[in-house]
């Protein structure tokens, strides 16, 4: 049976936290690089990229607000029962 390798000296509380934080560094970069943001073409807010504006309704320059058919419309309104 072999042996696992060990080390010769304890590893301080120092490195071993800036062995962490260096991954922790990296993973938070690589996060904020994935989040692609844009302007809206129409109102020029800041917008995620494949995504309606939050501020004017638009995607690619289409508004998503009149989109809804009227059957969708409908069947979204609740009804409400009046008691005797």
């Amino acid at each position: 049976m072999a042996k696992h390798p060990v080390p010769k000296k304890k590893t301080s509380k120092a490195r071993t936290s800036r062995r962490y934080k260096n991954f922790q560094n990296r993973a938070r970069i690589r996060l904020s690089n994935s989040a692609q943001v844009t302007k809206c073409e129409s109102c020029s807010a800041v917008v995620h990229q494949h995504r309606a504006c939050s501020e004017c309704g638009n995607y690619r320059g289409k508004d998503m607000n009149e989109s809804a058919t009227p059957v969708a419309v409908e069947t979204a309104k609740v009804k409400t029962i009046k008691a005797d």
